[in-house]
């Protein structure tokens, strides 16, 4: 049911809010919001689109002389955030970005992403379901409030406490995640020491990257409460695996039907033909997209050989060596799960781009390869490249190079987002070349 105005300002009296955050996010994905007071003239102005930012102090956004910006809030994003103190409780709005002319804003992602799905209903299709799987480390921090790399726990795959001595931050995450209104599926320990996953269940992709942007805030604000430090930095300690987002992705018809289902697949898969041709798209694309999906120099130390994160372009059915597999679930659950992906990618950015690698192989009937039910990392050299296996792409300056050869993912971030993000990269991987480790020799 969609919320309306006079829902928001209803309970805005009801609950005690004092104070509004309207939130968006750069290219980077970092979460950004302007804090208002919760006051009847200010909750006006927002509620009628009027509320102003300054545009030029977010890296990427625009000039000086373009500065003012307006923020237009999704009231279908409301939420009281259920922690709050003396001072009363502390409300939200996920904004989408306008020019001073009332257009919509070319480098805001989430409307991107809206350009990518008004594309997406022109191919014949009604929505676009996301099924994120988050992974997260939590460190303990020192005296003076700052993260170490110490973890807090012993714990591994499916451990619980008291070994995992994360159990209880990370239950009332869930709790709070809850309250909100998240539907959350599992929570568990993750394979490595000190890290966590929690899904949520999968909704229109939209709707799932803002739940992906307000899930880090509550898994950041959670573990402080705790004296601990979430990351999710896609490999932050040496020598245990890194943290992943595999992305489970499926096409709804206008009839509500799931397009990727087939019961009377010839190739016993029980895939439609659409699914094979979007799988083709997200596999011609795969190392074309990898800078948006794997956005930093850190995400090239999760993807490589023994950690169990892909490194290899194919895909396949049962297979978790792949870059892609189909989960077993079949009807309306059927669906393509992108294993690459990692917390640090921006969702609107990474979703639109896989969006419109799908598409591209769907209107342009691109067929997907064979699929791998070996052990790819097994496989020797010679008979990867007999199976036709690419390796991804080893460093975010090869990504961006490839990024830049791609005319499919650069049209799915347009004109603006585009040449901003690569300049970032350039900046970022420069800065790592001249940095010189701490450890000694």
């Amino acid at each position: 049911m969609a919320i309306t105005a006079d829902d928001i300002r209803r309970e805005v009296k009801e609950k005690n809010v004092t104070f509004l955050r309207l939130m968006f996010s750069d290219i980077a994905g970092t979460m950004k919001n302007v804090e208002i007071p919760a006051t009847d003239e200010q909750l006006d102005k927002v509620l009628s689109n009027k509320a102003m930012f300054d545009g030029s102090s977010i890296e990427g956004f625009v000039r000086i002389n373009e500065s003012d910006m307006y923020l237009y809030p999704d009231l279908n994003t409301w939420t009281v955030f259920p922690w709050g103190g003396e001072n009363g409780a502390v409300a939200g709005l996920i904004c989408d970005i306008y020019t001073a002319q009332g257009e919509p804003f070319a480098g805001d992602p989430r409307g991107n992403l809206k350009r990518a799905l008004r594309h997406m209903e022109e191919v014949g299709f009604k929505s676009f379901n996301l099924g994120p799987e988050p992974e997260f480390f939590l460190f303990k921090m020192d005296e003076q409030g700052n993260p170490t790399l110490e973890v807090n726990d012993k714990g591994g795959y499916f451990d619980l406490a008291p070994t995992d001595l994360a159990d209880n931050t990370r239950r009332e995450i869930v709790n709070v995640l809850t309250k909100m209104g998240f539907e959350v599926e599992a929570s568990h320990h993750e394979v490595a020491v000190g890290q966590h996953e929690i899904d949520f269940k999968y909704s229109d992709v939209l709707q799932a990257c803002d739940h992906i942007q307000i899930f880090k805030l509550v898994v950041k604000t959670i573990a402080r409460k705790h004296g601990l430090y979430a990351t999710f930095m896609a490999k932050p300690k040496f020598g245990i695996n890194g943290s992943g987002m595999h992305c489970n992705m499926s096409l709804f018809d206008a009839d509500g039907k799931n397009a990727f289902f087939d019961p009377e697949d010839p190739n016993g898969m029980q895939l439609s033909q659409n699914a094979y041709y979007f799988l083709g798209g997200l596999m011609e694309h795969a190392y074309n997209y990898t800078a948006i999906v794997n956005p930093t120099v850190n995400s090239y130390k999760r993807l490589v050989p023994g950690y169990e994160a892909p490194v290899y372009i194919a895909w396949a059915g049962q297979n978790r060596s792949p870059l892609i597999r189909v989960p077993a679930s079949r009807g309306m659950g059927t669906r393509l799960e992108l294993r690459s992906v990692d917390p640090t990618a921006n969702p609107y950015l990474a979703l639109a781009v896989l969006l419109e690698s799908g598409l591209d192989g769907i209107e342009n009937k691109i067929e997907a390869p064979a699929p791998i039910e070996s052990n790819i990392y097994v496989m020797s050299e010679e008979e990867r490249k007999a199976a036709g296996i690419r390796d991804l792409p080893s460093t975010l300056h090869n990504a961006v190079k490839a990024l830049q050869e791609d005319e499919v993912v650069k049209a799915a971030l347009g004109d603006h987002i585009y040449p901003n993000f690569v300049e970032a990269k350039r900046m970022e991987w420069a800065l790592s070349l001249i940095h010189i480790s701490e450890r000694a020799g």
